[in-house]
């Protein structure tokens, strides 16, 4: 696990660490400095001619710091000072008189001649406002320039929460950020804005973060083993819970299909899925380790059976949205006693029922994608991609559920915890199933009786991974969902075999 903290955390980490800790705010500039320097290094930069563009903030300051030790080792460095005299801050101050005594050229003017690296250290992750005016042009200006790009903590014109572009943005190649990865620079479009990042140690301490719910934060792959329940030698199928996927409508089996054998994949015992008629035969020859059982019609007495029946449940995928489809979201929302997963049609069908989520009296799991969970909230796709943390939290501060918002970086979010970002997974998981794929590896884990906010991240990160393994082996065209389901598989194996 690592933090993701915004840049009002990552300030409020520093002024921890130098107040509290003891440790001055130029110690870590310097750290910051030197870290940078190694980092290209490692990175087989040119260093033959080398251009830092300097604001006036501590940004500014780790820019000077990085041109000083440059020129110690026998770099030729220019100096772009890019901002306000009379607002830098008292270590940018410091800094650019050490770099003026050592005669390290200052210039106030862009400098028209090419550079082999350019280096951002105009602002840093404290900006929230668009950026405009003459800092506008130069960062247009740094972008046409040729040569690598380094960005210094954050590209600048990126907004450390949301990732988004203030108005214009430095287009880094390289970007050397410290102590942990910017939240905004994970989410897109800033992680486009990126390139590649290095994550350096300066000595900032992180405990404020562990007091506090705000922080975002994200999985590696060696929190697998640890998050994976073992199964233990002593059991049986009814160990591992009962599952009743209550999906697909006439014509939509594969969605049926897709689901239930993800939740099998993620360890769950047994699966039924209820479903319409039509699907039956094709259900039995592609899932025979299920129970397939089926309705023409809505039938109260059927669904309340099943329900009984179930230790989890998921309803949604491929269900449709006629008349029976919403009597079987309505009645199960009413008569669930057990977990309940919600996706895809499920939810277009709860967004005019959201009232019932305030009366279900057992945990539920929503997991839209943009489109749906813009039908839950009222409001535009752009709306909840600039804000989607702050709208998340007024959803779930609202309905007592666990939102699984679905992006190219999914958002789970749950009121009385932090909010988790995916930051594995990629482009070759864009393919039809893949959302019914997340749905049942989700009720899979809940199955073997992960606790739900557990099963909900974990159910992300595992999906993410197994798209991961999946591309490897087929590339970013071929991947097709069923494969998301082998990959998960290899995940979770290679993760047993760690907890041995």
């Amino acid at each position: 696990m690592r933090y993701l903290p915004n840049g009002i955390w990552m300030q409020k980490a520093d002024s921890y660490t130098i107040r509290e800790i003891g440790v001055p705010s130029v110690v870590l500039m310097e750290h910051a400095a030197q870290k940078t320097i190694e980092v290209m290094e490692r990175e087989n930069i040119d260093f033959s001619d080398i251009l830092i563009v300097c604001g006036s903030g501590n940004n500014g300051g780790d820019g000077f710091a990085i041109a000083r030790l440059l020129q110690e080792k026998g770099v030729r460095v220019t100096v772009f000072f890019a901002g306000k005299e009379s607002s830098m801050s008292e270590e940018c101050r410091l800094q650019a008189q050490i770099v003026r005594n050592l005669g390290i050229p200052i210039v106030t003017v862009m400098p028209e001649k090419e550079y082999t690296v350019l280096v951002d250290a105009l602002f840093g992750v404290g900006l929230n406002r668009e950026i405009t005016g003459a800092y506008c042009d130069v960062i247009e200006k740094m972008n046409r320039l040729k040569g690598r790009k380094i960005a210094v903590d954050i590209p600048s014109g990126i907004h450390s929460g949301n990732g988004q572009v203030m108005g214009i943005a430095f287009r880094a190649d390289l970007t050397v950020t410290f102590q942990f990865e910017k939240l905004g620079m994970v989410l897109f479009p800033g992680k486009e804005y990126t390139g590649k990042t290095a994550v350096v140690d300066i000595g900032i301490h992180s405990s404020v973060f562990s007091e506090t719910q705000e922080v975002a934060y994200t999985l590696e792959r060696a929190d697998l083993s640890r998050m994976l329940p073992k199964r233990k030698p002593n059991t049986h199928k009814g160990s591992y819970g009962k599952v009743l996927m209550i999906t697909g409508s006439k014509g939509m089996a594969g969605a049926a299909y897709l689901s239930a054998l993800a939740a099998y994949t993620c360890g769950a015992g047994l699966v039924q899925i209820y479903t319409d008629e039509t699907n039956r035969a094709i259900l039995q020859q592609l899932l025979p380790e299920a129970i397939i059982s089926c309705y023409m019609e809505y039938e109260e007495d059927g669904l309340k059976d099943a329900l009984e029946w179930a230790d989890v449940v998921c309803i949604g995928c491929g269900l449709g949205k006629s008349r029976t489809a919403e009597m079987l979201l309505m009645n199960t929302l009413k008569y669930v006693s057990v977990p309940c997963v919600i996706d895809a049609d499920g939810l277009n069908l709860l967004a005019c029922h959201k009232e019932m989520l305030r009366v279900v009296d057992t945990p539920v799991i929503l997991t839209p994608h943009m489109k749906e969970m813009s039908g839950l909230l009222g409001c535009s796709i752009p709306e909840i991609t600039e804000e989607r943390f702050q709208k998340l939290q007024e959803f779930t501060s609202q309905y007592p559920v666990i939102c699984v918002l679905k992006d190219a970086r999914t958002v789970v979010a749950e009121r009385t915890n932090p909010f988790f970002v995916n930051t594995a997974g990629n482009q070759a998981m864009a393919k039809a199933g893949s959302g019914d794929v997340l749905a049942g590896v989700i009720t899979g884990l809940l199955a073997g009786k992960t606790p739900p906010y557990r099963s909900a991240v974990l159910g992300v990160y595992l999906h993410a991974c197994g798209g991961d393994n999946a591309k490897e082996q087929l590339g970013s065209y071929s991947v097709l969902a069923r494969d998301l389901i082998t990959g998960i598989g290899q995940c979770m194996k290679e993760a047993e075999e760690e907890q041995e």
